[in-house]
């Protein structure tokens, strides 16, 4: 089972709006809020999403391998 995804943004302000939406929707909810990152559920035993603003400084971007 899935215990949480974490998502990467440049900018977690707007971001935090659009998830607050879309995650409402589904009966979550902020449960974890730091500077830098924002994390919601819809209960304890329920799967989390994360957002988080890179660590190391650099942009956001998709990263994938081949």
């Amino acid at each position: 089972m899935i215990g949480y995804v974490t998502l990467g943004t440049n900018n977690l302000e707007k971001a935090a709006v659009f998830y607050d939406a879309l995650l409402a929707e589904l009966g979550a909810g902020r449960f974890m809020e730091m500077e830098n990152m924002i994390a919601w559920s819809a209960g304890p035993g329920t799967p989390g999403v994360g957002l988080i603003k890179p660590n190391n400084g650099d942009p956001a971007t998709v990263w994938a391998t081949a």
